[in-house]
């Protein structure tokens, strides 16, 4: 479907090229109309020259040719013709009819008649003809005729005096459709960035600040906008709160895992049990905070100072295992994700490189192309192509003598799909390890 901006752009153009096309054939025609009219009375002239001229010569027509003084009369074929015929049937021609005659209608009357008829060479003439009768009682026939090769030339050059005109009036249609279409679409394009601003911001759109035909959406918006405040802020509110809840059971698990322990008892498996419970529970409370918050959240976080923050905690962490943690992050940078989600994100793909590496991890954060990239590595064993995509399952773990769950990189993957983002593993080009690579369109 096309969108408003197309709809009100073609509709203008399509719009404005009619009317530069309609006025251009009304304009044409009236024209045509009037040219043809003076062409018809500058014939009605000559005609009338012609008259007084023989009626100063009915009794020798042949100085008429001496009488009309045109040049054109006198050039054979030139398009401009005069013609003759008394009552006997002689007929006294211009020497520019040479040997030929011209056509006389069938029809008279009183007044002189204009008519398209064909001269010398089947040539096609605009004729003016009228029998007279003058004061001696001669009746004569009397014809002037011109070419309509004449007829067609002037109205072309008038229609191409006016082509420059209806070109202008045409570019001034276009600009005035997209004065137009900017007029139409200017309130849209503003309402949808104050949608956004007002979202981040929680205030409400003024429906007074834009035309009466958009007052009953902005009003429906607003509604809209506090309907999913409250179901953001009701989704994370659940979460948290379930969480509490269950902290304080996990708790006293534990604790009594830790009596049976030091009584002896074997403790492992519960105590393993225990821990999918948690991680289970940490990624389900994870999925119903982003999928309740990615969409409806336009909020940007500082990833720079996530990121660094981040390295300062897992730097003294790992420094407690003799391992190192470098960084290399851009100055500046920020996502369109919640704060809490992005650094869960970087904490669990810390976590991991932690705990697999053997003494070095590198943490990247820079620009690229469509968006934002965080590249996590490691100089552990890395993972095997092959084994991948299983690392990312629920559970997916390929080494159990380390202590985990094998939830942290599954919690990521569910976070990074919910804000429209990737999670890519590969090996590691400068450490030989692991690469996490986190892609966030920006």
């Amino acid at each position: 479907m096309l969108s408003l901006r197309q709809r009100a752009l073609l509709g203008g153009l399509a719009t404005g090229a009619l009317s530069v096309g309609v006025g251009t054939l009304i304009v044409f025609s009236y024209i045509n109309t009037r040219v043809l009219e003076q062409f018809d009375q500058t014939l009605r002239d000559r005609h009338t020259q012609l008259v007084v001229g023989l009626s100063a010569t009915t009794h020798n027509p042949e100085a008429l040719r001496e009488l009309i003084f045109d040049p054109a009369y006198g050039t054979p074929y030139s398009g401009r013709y005069w013609q003759v015929t008394d009552g006997n049937g002689a007929t006294f021609t211009s020497a520019s009819l040479f040997d030929e005659t011209i056509s006389e209608p069938v029809r008279v009357s009183e007044e002189a008649i204009v008519w398209n008829t064909t001269g010398p060479e089947s040539e096609a003439v605009r004729s003016a003809y009228q029998r007279i009768t003058f004061e001696d009682g001669t009746e004569w026939g009397v014809t002037v005729a011109e070419s309509r090769r004449e007829l067609i030339s002037e109205r072309r050059a008038a229609q191409n005096n006016l082509l420059p005109v209806f070109g202008l009036v045409g570019l001034i249609g276009v600009a005035g459709s997209l004065l137009l279409m900017s007029a139409i679409i200017g309130p849209l394009k503003k309402l949808r960035a104050d949608v956004v601003h007002r979202w981040d911001k929680g205030d409400d759109l003024i429906p007074e600040d834009y035309p009466e035909e958009v007052s009953p959406l902005v009003e429906d918006l607003n509604k809209l906008l506090h309907r999913n405040r409250e179901i953001v802020s009701g989704s994370r509110r659940q979460a948290a709160d379930l969480a509490h809840a269950l902290k304080t059971p996990t708790a006293i698990l534990r604790n009594e895992l830790a009596i049976l322990s030091d009584a002896g008892a074997d403790i492992e498996p519960a105590d393993d049990a225990l821990n999918r419970i948690d991680a289970q529970l940490k990624r389900s409370l994870a999925r119903m905070r982003a999928s309740n918050t990615a969409e409806l959240t336009h909020s940007r976080t500082d990833l720079t100072n996530s990121v660094n923050r981040l390295s300062r905690l897992f730097s003294v962490m790992a420094e407690r295992e003799g391992k190192s943690l470098t960084t290399d992050c851009e100055d500046g940078i920020q996502v369109r994700m919640d704060t809490q989600d992005i650094e869960e994100v970087i904490g669990n793909l810390l976590d991991n490189a932690l705990k697999w590496c053997r003494t070095t991890i590198h943490i990247a954060a820079k620009r690229v192309e469509g968006g934002i990239e965080i590249c996590i590595e490691d100089d552990g064993q890395g993972i095997p192509e092959d084994a991948l995509d299983g690392v990312v399952r629920s559970g997916g773990r390929l080494d159990t003598s380390v202590s985990g769950t094998g939830l942290g990189l599954a919690i990521c993957v569910d976070l990074m799909n919910a804000y429209g983002g990737k999670l890519k593993l590969e090996k590691s080009a400068d450490l030989g390890g692991l690469a996490c690579r986190v892609l966030i369109s920006s």
